[in-house]
């Protein structure tokens, strides 16, 4: 406590120093750090004390205030839920301290994300922000950061010293740099590595591979240090660095040709146990330590221990950057000098003189763990290793959101037309190789992707995979689906991409009810092409399977190449005989049907090969490898093909149906010899040379014909929606220009409702949750009355009216229609289930009167069908008075029903109704059952 007593009396009179002249005024301070002492160093509990210490000293010893007193105020930085560092907190809390207490100065915070922010806002200030824990490279830029001063370490000096210490020893080639990073948190391991990778990489133009890992799979990481160095930097928690060493010592056979460094920021591996006094490791390798300073005038002076002698061998000085070696004690390097960091041999075989039995050169291992007082910069010029480590590609499995199955299944069945739902990543070909299953779909932020599971138990991220996945992510081209993410959370491993809702090419060949003309024929084709010809020029250099079910149509007609590369992903694990497998390989190439299971990324000739069978498909539209005559399961087509006797097996051409000029280019697609066939460029050259207006205009008449359908089609669609709004009768005189008159009508039975308890339950339901239970009743009475000789007028609110008896008369039976009608309603909405309040019951009133009406059409815009009459508002005044669930009817109603003889009515008795008086009125109980009805 003597110690950080001290550091808070330096930085609080530095802090008086600093207060503009003149000024007599107290001083007011905000601490911003977080709570928990366990996980953080520069925690609430361990600096206050400090401060306030230092406090009392420069008010009471130093008198260092000059009559001024400082108020020292202490907030949290920490979210008290997840237990961790919050920098949205930080923010918060550092905008209300500026604006209700108006601080001189900051204290804090002390972890690096909400210091970054936070920092910005103390410049903005312009109000000084003293801080331990700023260690991260980007708080160097003076530019952004002018306020802040650090009094804890800096990963600029850490990186120095590994600087000077590859200087020394010679190692000037390669590197490699291991972290653990869980992506939580503060994610100190992330940052104290860094420290040395941007120094060897920028300042000693040091060749330095860097990989994250987590808890699992440290077999990669030995693996990783094979591929990429022999001077290998761990950082993570002691416990994983002990398990990757016992791995280390079974797998590496010669591990006395690494030298591996152990970060260690506050020596915290020392407290309790020496690691390498491990009783795991049956050969326990030589360490050199390195400790933290006692004497800080030299800065931060590091001294190097060989073994468990803890023997002084060295001083760094980090004002001078210099090591200075002991004359006494020296590291004893088991071959007397230390590993080479880029053996001969190794990672260039270049040299002839490499051979495999070569003597070794050098066997020395070291074990290095800086115990030093600095952190790692801040993530800046990651570049390429950055992007890999940062796997911003990656997508959890709960961040997908997935339809209901029921919705799911009627929406995604087999061989869906075009006009119903496409395929949302393309067919899939099913065991019977006829059917196309459509690809599964979901919600990620909001919005529709297509999903492709993986038949893969886990995936390993190895560099390869890494970079796959980086470059996939880079690609943005129009006619390539967009690569959105992928999961690996076993056992749910999937593909995210874009979602095409036109369906697949293979999809829209197949639908007969889809007319295509040659336009359009070309239009897909040169999107095949341009979308091949950008993949055979980027980093993923071919697609490997390429068919026209991995050609995807989006919303407007354009087409997009997907299931494009992530090889590693794509490993085909089926079984060897299948009728689908084979249904598969229609479009593979001869050289590649020789392998049992050809490499998944292809070669560009062979996507020349398919893309020859999709033309055939765009020309004839009778599936792919059609052969006019013969009738040849896939397998036999398979086999046909890879047995390369001449003539070659290939699919039929046809220049009745198509251009010459296209039969050229698919001969020449399909070609024997890869070498003879065209590649992209070329054909996309090729392609713009064909007269597609001359064809278009063969196609004419045809396009006139579907021009003229789709109109017909429309038109009626119009007319079928005119018709729900308005009478049928009432929209034909529209349609025709004349105009409405309105019209009397002696006797008709209108039908009114609602919802007894609405408005309560309003009041208790979301607007959004009141319009669906709406939407969803009278959807359900709209398909009832359908059965009935009615029309409906109009909704409002919770209100139901129906009028049977115009426009079109129908005598006396509309009183016998509104009554069945009026029946069903009221059964149906006894079983009805309300969404959001299952358990409760819909209680539907309703009324009935039968009288004289006058009806016509009222307004231009928006024209509507309204009822007028005392008859209209008797039916309300029915239905006001009426009780839940029963039918109340008046006598005008009853007196039409009795010549029906077959309703079972009930007398109510008379009723006062407002406006009207007394009225006699009967309740409808249902239908008589002894009584046949013609």
């Amino acid at each position: 406590m003597g110690y950080r007593s001290a550091l808070g009396c330096c930085l609080l009179a530095a802090l008086c120093c600093c207060l503009p002249p003149g000024c007599r005024g107290n001083i007011t301070v905000a601490v911003m750090l977080p709570d928990n002492h366990h996980k953080y160093p520069w925690a609430l509990p361990r600096v206050l004390p400090a401060i306030l210490m230092a406090h009392e000293d420069l008010h009471a010893k130093h008198g260092l205030l000059l009559g001024r007193f400082i108020n020292i105020l202490n907030y949290s930085t920490e979210d008290p839920v997840a237990g961790s560092c919050d920098a949205s907190l930080a923010q918060v809390v550092a905008v209300d301290a500026k604006l209700y207490i108006r601080p001189d100065a900051f204290f804090g915070p002390g972890c690096v994300y909400p210091l970054a922010s936070v920092g910005r806002f103390a410049s903005h200030w312009k109000l000084p922000l003293i801080t331990a824990g700023a260690p991260a490279y980007g708080f160097d830029s003076r530019e952004e950061y002018r306020t802040i001063v650090r009094s804890g370490p800096s990963t600029t000096k850490l990186g120095d010293f590994a600087n000077v210490l590859h200087a020394h020893f010679n190692w000037t080639s390669r590197a490699v740099v291991i972290y653990q990073d869980l992506r939580l948190d503060d994610r100190p391991y992330y940052f104290l590595s860094e420290g040395i990778y941007l120094n060897l990489k920028e300042k000693m133009n040091i060749t330095v591979e860097a990989v994250p890992y987590d808890d699992k799979f440290y077999k990669d990481l030995i693996s990783f240090m094979k591929e990429g160095g022999r001077i290998v930097y761990i950082c993570g928690p002691l416990d994983s660095f002990l398990n990757i060493m016992k791995l280390f010592q079974r797998e590496i056979q010669d591990p006395e040709n690494y030298a591996i460094f152990y970060l260690d920021v506050f020596a915290e591996s020392l407290t309790e146990r020496t690691p390498w006094k491990n009783t795991d490791w049956a050969d326990p390798i030589k360490v050199f330590k390195v400790r933290g300073p006692q004497n800080t005038r030299t800065h931060c002076v590091n001294k190097l221990i060989f073994s468990s002698v803890w023997q002084l061998v060295a001083y760094y000085n980090g004002t001078t950057k210099d090591i200075i070696w002991s004359q006494t004690e020296k590291i004893h390097w088991p071959n007397g000098g230390p590993p080479l960091d880029n053996p001969p041999c190794v990672f260039s075989t270049d040299d002839p003189s490499c051979n495999d039995d070569r003597p070794l050169v050098l066997r020395v291992a070291v074990l290095v763990d800086f115990a030093t007082c600095f952190f790692p910069p801040f993530p800046r010029k990651l570049k390429l290793e950055k992007e890999l480590a940062g796997m911003l590609w990656r997508i959890r499995w709960e961040d997908l959101q997935f339809e209901s199955p029921s919705k799911y299944h009627k929406r995604a069945g087999s061989r869906l037309t075009l006009s119903q739902r496409g395929s949302s990543y393309g067919s899939l070909i099913t065991a019977h190789g006829k059917y196309q299953l459509f690809a599964k779909t979901g919600y990620f932020k909001g919005n529709l992707v297509a999903i492709k599971h993986v038949n893969k138990k886990r995936i390993e991220l190895t560099r390869q995979v890494l970079l796959e996945l980086k470059h996939m992510r880079d690609v943005q081209f129009n006619h390539l689906t967009r690569f959105i993410g992928a999961c690996i959370d076993p056992p749910n491993i999937c593909i995210v991409t874009e979602y095409c809702p036109r369906g697949s090419l293979q999809d829209i060949l197949e639908n007969e009810s889809i007319n295509l003309d040659w336009m359009f024929r070309y239009s897909l084709i040169n999107d095949i092409v341009k979308g091949m010809n950008y993949l055979h020029n980027s980093y993923i250099g071919c697609h490997g399977n390429l068919k026209s079910s991995n050609c995807v149509v989006d919303s407007r007609f354009v087409l997009k190449i997907t299931d494009y590369g992530l090889a590693s992903f794509r490993s085909s694990c089926e079984n060897d005989d299948t009728h689908a497998l084979y249904a598969k390989k229609l479009w593979t190439a001869p050289e590649l049907l020789i392998y049992d299971r050809h490499p998944p990324q292809g070669t560009p000739k062979g996507d020349v090969y398919s893309f020859g069978i999709i033309l055939q498909e765009i020309a004839l539209r009778n599936g792919p490898f059609y052969v006019e005559g013969m009738d040849l399961s896939p397998k036999e087509v398979v086999q046909k093909v890879r047995n390369g006797q001449k003539p070659y097996f290939r699919p039929t051409t046809d220049s009745k149906c198509h251009s010459e000029e296209l039969t050229i280019l698919m001969d020449g697609c399909w070609a024997e010899d890869p070498a003879e066939r065209p590649d992209f460029g070329h054909i996309k050259i090729y392609m713009a040379k064909l007269n597609k207006m001359e064809q278009y205009a063969n196609n004419l008449e045809n396009l006139v014909e579907e021009r003229t359908q789709a109109y017909l089609e429309e038109k009626r669609k119009a007319e079928n929606l005119l018709y729900q709004i308005l009478p049928h009768s009432v929209a034909e005189q529209l349609k025709r220009g004349e105009t409405v008159q309105a019209e009397a009508f002696d006797s008709v039975t209108i039908y009114f409702s609602d919802i007894v308890g609405f408005t309560s339950m309003s009041a208790e339901s979301t607007p959004l949750q009141v319009v669906t239970l709406l939407n969803d009743l009278y959807t359900c009475f709209d398909a009832i009355i359908d059965n009935f000789d009615v029309y409906k007028v109009e909704t409002i609110g919770d209100a139901y009216m129906v009028v049977s008896g115009l426009p079109v008369r129908n005598g006396k039976l509309h009183a016998r229609e509104i009554a069945g009608m009026s029946l069903a309603l009221l059964e149906q909405v006894k079983t009805f289930k309300i969404r959001h309040r299952p358990n409760d019951q819909l209680r539907l009133r309703i009324g009935i009167h039968t009288g004289p009406v006058c009806a016509g059409v009222v307004g231009l815009k928006m024209p509507r069908y309204c009822l007028f009459g005392d008859t209209v508002n008797t039916a309300s005044r029915m239905e006001s008075n009426g009780e839940a669930l029963k039918i109340h009817l008046s006598s005008a109603t009853k007196e039409v029903l009795d010549e029906f003889g077959y309703f079972e009515l009930q007398l109510r008795g008379d009723i006062e109704m407002k406006g009207k008086g007394k009225m006699r009125t009967y309740w409808l109980l249902g239908e008589k059952t002894d009584v046949y009805v013609i």
